[in-house]
């Protein structure tokens, strides 16, 4: 885990008996929330190109993201169907938003675009880490894979929203701000690791 937590950065790793106490009794739970996380993913993808359409670079990768989010939300989708469920409703995602509220709200449209793509590392960032850890701990083989398989994926987006961020930021001090929004999500993750959803 060391490994990862360097490269992410997580100040608070997820405790793995969630996944023995949580999700391996929950399972249709967790699928359906993961699907719905897939689709907010690529929503807030969509988001970044209508605020941003003059950022090209930005422009280029988020059009490929929503591609590769809605793949896996298929993915996730076609799961739930071999196991014989159904996609359940779309469930509120409490740590996003509380997440959310970190965002600078004034203070011009890059601090705010700054902080969105750093708002989305960080998403991305503790998908990776409870993907891991899932896929790590679960006594389901095909999930361990598939979960496996995603937390690569998902470090893969982590970087490019860091990297975007680092482009677009002359003037804001990006590492300070990153650093910033690190601890404020260790603060919030400490509420969670409890519940039958990706982030709960």
């Amino acid at each position: 885990m060391s490994n990862e937590k360097t490269i992410l950065k997580l100040k608070l790793p997820t405790d793995p008996k969630w996944v023995k106490n949580v999700v391996e009794s929950n399972i249709e739970e967790i699928l359906t929330d993961h699907a719905f996380c897939e689709q907010k993913a690529a929503s807030n993808a969509i988001t970044l190109i209508v605020q941003n359409p003059n950022l090209s670079d930005l422009v280029q990768e988020m059009a490929a993201l929503v591609q590769e989010e809605m793949d896996h939300f298929k993915r996730v989708h076609d799961i739930i169907l071999e196991r014989g469920y159904v996609l359940g409703r779309e469930r509120k995602d409490d740590y996003v938003n509380e997440l959310a509220k970190f965002i600078i709200r004034g203070g011009g449209r890059q601090a705010q675009l700054i902080d969105r793509l750093l708002f989305s590392a960080m998403i991305e960032a503790r998908s990776c880490e409870r993907f891991k850890v899932l896929s790590d701990n679960i006594n389901d083989e095909k999930l361990a894979v598939f979960y496996h398989e995603l937390m690569v994926s998902e470090a893969t987006h982590y970087s490019m929203f860091i990297k975007l961020a680092k482009k677009y930021g002359e003037g804001i001090d990006v590492d300070k701000r990153w650093e910033e929004f690190l601890a404020y999500e260790a603060e919030v993750i400490q509420n969670y690791g409890k519940k039958e959803t990706i982030h709960g």
